[in-house]
C-alpha cells in the first residue's frame, strides 16, 4: 500500500489540514478558524478519519504549531503547545491527542520549522542544508536548517524577538512587542506597521515612506542572522512580505549593513536569489506538515 501522510498547520488564526504526498499530490485538504480546543481538535481528528475512511491508514502525520510548544523528547510536556497568550490553548497536549484519536506516529514542530522544512523537501530550500525561513504578518516567526537538521535546542528559535537598532529620531514608534516593546516583532509586524501609520499595510501606497522603514528593520535582523547561522539562504514569507517591492529594499540594506565584511559572491553577486520569497507560496506550512510526517515516520 502506497504511504500516504497527513498534515496539520496549526495556525493561531486558523488551522489547514491535509492528506497527501507532495506539492502534485494532495487528495484532500479543509481550512477553518481556530477556535478552542474542544472544538478544534475533535473537527481535525473527524477530518482525518474519513480520509482514512476513502484512502486507507495513514503512514503518520505532521503537526507545524504555533507555540510556545515543547520539542524536548525528553520533557513530561513534549508535544504540548505551552505558554501561548491565545485564549484556551496554553497546556494543551496536542499531539497526544491526535495520536490517541487515530494511532499513527505524530511528527511535531513549530509551524515556522514546518514551513523552513517544506521549503527544503519541495521548495526555494531545495538541495540546501543551512539556511533561514522567516514568517513577517500578524507576528514574525523564524526557523533554521543547519547542517541538515532543524534548530531546537533549549526550546526553539525566537527569531521575531531580536533586539534591532532603534533610530527614535529617525521612527518614533515606541513598537508593539509587549514582551519586549521594540525588539524586530515589535517594529516591524504588519500590526505594528499598522499602530504606526494608523492604517493597513495594505491601504498604504507602494511609495510609501513605511516600506523603506520596513525593509531597513527586516534587513538588520537578516544581517545579524547571516553573520550567527551563515545561511545558505534567506526565505522571506508572510502577510507582510506580499509587498513585493520591498524584496530589493532588504537585499541592498543587507548589503549595506554588512558593508563588506562578508565576502561572498552570494551577497555581493547573488544577492536576488540569497533573499528570496517562498517557492511553495501560502502553502508552506501544510505542505511542511506532510513533511514532518515524513520525517516521524523515518524514524520507525
Amino acid at each position: 500500500m502506497e504511504a500516504l501522510y497527513g498534515g496539520i498547520e496549526a495556525g493561531g488564526t486558523k488551522f489547514i489540514c491535509a492528506v497527501g504526498t507532495s506539492p502534485e499530490d494532495v487528495r484532500a485538504e479543509i481550512r477553518f478558524p481556530t477556535a478552542q480546543p474542544i472544538e478544534t481538535l475533535p473537527k481535525t481528528i473527524d477530518f482525518f478519519k474519513e480520509q482514512e475512511k476513502r484512502f486507507g491508514k495513514l503512514t503518520a502525520i505532521g503537526i507545524a504549531s504555533f507555540g510556545p510548544v515543547d520539542l524536548n523528547p525528553a520533557s513530561p510536556f513534549y508535544g504540548f503547545i505551552t505558554s501561548t497568550p491565545k485564549p484556551g490553548w496554553a497546556n494543551t497536549d496536542i499531539t497526544g491527542i491526535i495520536r490517541k484519536a487515530l494511532d499513527v506516529p505524530i511528527g511535531f514542530d513549530t509551524d515556522v520549522n514546518g514551513a523552513a522544512l517544506g521549503e527544503w523537501r519541495w521548495g526555494a530550500a531545495r538541495e540546501l542544508d543551512t539556511f533561514v525561513y522567516l514568517t513577517i504578518g500578524t507576528g514574525i516567526g523564524g526557523g533554521a536548517m543547519v547542517n541538515g537538521k532543524l534548530v531546537h535546542g533549549m526550546l526553539h528559535p525566537e527569531m521575531g524577538h531580536i533586539l534591532v537598532p532603534h533610530d527614535r529620531q529617525r521612527d518614533p514608534f515606541p513598537g508593539s512587542c509587549p514582551y519586549h516593546g521594540d525588539c524586530l516583532e515589535g517594529l516591524s509586524t504588519g500590526p505594528a506597521v499598522e499602530k504606526r501609520w494608523g492604517q493597513r499595510g495594505e491601504t498604504l501606497p507602494l511609495d510609501h515612506p513605511a516600506w523603506e522603514l520596513e525593509a531597513h528593520y527586516i534587513a538588520l535582523a537578516l544581517a545579524n542572522f547571516v553573520l550567527t547561522l551563515s545561511p545558505q539562504r534567506i526565505i522571506l514569507g508572510g502577510g507582510v512580505m506580499q509587498q513585493q517591492q520591498i524584496f530589493p529594499m532588504i537585499r541592498a540594506n543587507v548589503q549595506k549593513s554588512l558593508n563588506g565584511y562578508i565576502r561572498s559572491e552570494q551577497i555581493f553577486e547573488q544577492i536576488d536569489d540569497y533573499i528570496v520569497p517562498p517557492a511553495l507560496g501560502g502553502r508552506a506550512g501544510v505542505l511542511g506538515a506532510i513533511a514532518l510526517g515524513y520525517l516521524e515516520a523515518e524514524k520507525a
